[in-house]
C-alpha cells in the first residue's frame, strides 16, 4: 500500500487563510502562516490548528528566521498575495522603493527556499500597471530563478464560489514544465439565493442553532462541518437608511431611486442589493454599500463569508468591522481548492 506525498507550504501575507485552506484540501500541509495583521491571524490559528502563525514585516523578514521556525523543514510550495499596490515603475522596471518591499518580500522567499513551485495571487490590473511592466518585471524577476511562469486572470464564480471575483494568478514551476490552469465548471454558476438563503434576517448568537434546514446543494456543503451558527450578527441601520433600502428591488443599485435620493452616497457602487439569480459582485472590505437581496440591511459576515465559499465551521475573530475586512481579503477557498489540486498533478 503506497503512501501518498504530503508537500510543504508557505503561506505569505496569509490574512486569515483562505488560500490556506484550499490547499488544505487539495491535501498539502500548511507548515506556516505568516502576516503582519494580529486578528486576522487569530483566526488563522483558530481554524488552521495543525498550522504554525508568525506575526512578522514581510519587507524585512529573513530565509533564515523562517527556516529556524519550522525547524528546517522542506518547502516544496509558496503562496500568497502580496500587496502590489501603488507600485513604482520607472522604464520599463521595478524600482527598488518603500512601496515594492513586500512584493520583493515574497521573491525573497522563493529564492531562499527554492520551492517546486509557488503561487501567487492580486488583483487583475495588476497585469496591466505601466502598460504590462509590472506583469512582465514579476516574471522576469522569477524566470531569474529558475521557474517557468504562468499567469491568468481567472473568474471565481466560474469554480462553483457565489461571486464573481476576478484575480490574476502566478504560478511558476521549477522543473520547466508550464501551469495549465484548471478549466472552468461546466455547471450552472451558484446564486447569491442559494449561498444564502438558509440564513435568517435577524441575529444569531454564535453557537446558535441554524433556524432553517439548507435549501441547496451548496449550503449542505457549508454546513456538512457544522451544527451551528457563528458569525451571524446584524447591523442595525437608521431609519432613514432602511426606508432607502426598501426603495431597491433585487439586483438594483441607485439607480431604481427617485431622483432626489440617488446622490445620498458619492459611490457608484451606493445602494446595491445582490442579485438573488446570480453570483454576488466581488465581496470587498468595505461591505457599507451592498445590500442583502432581500433583507434591508447589509451582509453579515457569515453570508459574506458564504459569498466567499468559506464553510459555516471556519470561524471569523475579532470585532466585527475586522472580520468583515478579513473575509473581503481573503482567498475564496473552493477557488483555492482549484488551483491546489492542479498544481498537485505538477508536483
Amino acid at each position: 500500500m503506497t503512501t501518498e506525498t504530503t508537500y510543504n507550504v508557505l503561506d505569505l501575507f496569509c490574512g486569515c487563510g483562505g488560500l490556506s485552506l484550499g490547499f488544505e484540501q487539495a491535501g498539502f500541509h500548511v507548515l506556516l502562516g505568516i502576516d503582519i495583521w494580529e486578528d486576522a491571524l487569530k483566526t488563522y490559528k483558530h481554524n488552521h490548528t495543525s498550522s504554525r502563525t508568525l506575526c512578522a514585516d514581510m519587507s524585512s523578514l529573513t530565509g533564515k528566521e523562517v527556516a529556524d521556525i519550522i525547524n528546517g523543514e522542506k518547502v516544496d510550495v509558496i503562496i500568497g498575495g502580496p500587496p502590489c499596490q501603488g507600485f513604482s515603475i520607472a522604464g520599463k522596471c521595478i524600482v527598488d522603493d518603500e512601496r515594492n518591499k513586500l512584493y520583493k518580500g515574497f521573491v525573497r522567499m522563493v529564492e531562499y527556499f527554492k520551492p517546486k513551485a509557488f503561487v501567487m495571487e492580486n488583483v487583475p490590473n495588476i497585469l496591466s500597471i505601466g502598460n504590462g511592466v509590472v506583469k512582465d518585471t514579476i516574471i522576469r524577476d522569477f524566470e531569474s530563478l529558475g521557474y517557468t511562469v504562468a499567469v491568468k486572470v481567472l473568474l471565481a464564480s466560474d469554480y462553483g464560489v457565489p461571486q464573481n471575483r476576478r484575480r490574476a494568478i502566478f504560478v511558476g514551476l521549477k522543473d520547466g514544465n508550464e501551469f495549465t490552469f484548471p478549466i472552468p465548471f461546466d455547471t450552472k454558476k451558484v446564486t447569491a439565493e442559494e449561498a444564502l438563503s438558509d440564513l435568517p434576517e435577524h441575529t444569531v448568537d454564535d453557537g446558535g442553532a441554524y433556524p432553517f434546514p439548507p435549501l441547496s446543494q451548496y449550503q449542505q456543503l457549508m454546513r456538512s462541518k457544522s451544527n451551528c451558527l457563528y458569525n451571524h450578527q446584524t447591523t442595525t441601520h437608521n431609519q432613514k437608511t432602511i426606508d432607502i433600502i426598501s426603495l431597491v428591488p433585487d439586483g438594483g443599485n441607485y439607480k431604481d431611486l427617485p431622483v432626489e435620493l440617488q446622490s445620498t452616497r458619492k459611490v457608484h457602487i451606493a445602494w446595491t442589493r445582490l442579485c438573488s439569480t446570480k453570483p454576488s459582485f466581488t465581496i470587498d472590505t468595505g461591505h457599507n454599500h451592498h445590500f442583502h437581496y432581500l433583507y434591508n440591511r447589509v451582509p453579515t459576515v457569515r453570508e459574506s463569508a458564504r459569498l466567499q465559499s468559506f464553510p459555516d465551521n471556519f470561524v471569523f475573530l475579532g470585532n466585527k468591522g475586522s472580520q468583515l475586512r478579513q473575509v473581503g481579503n481573503a482567498v475564496p477557498p473552493f477557488f483555492s481548492i482549484q488551483i491546489a489540486s492542479q498544481l498537485k498533478k505538477y508536483m
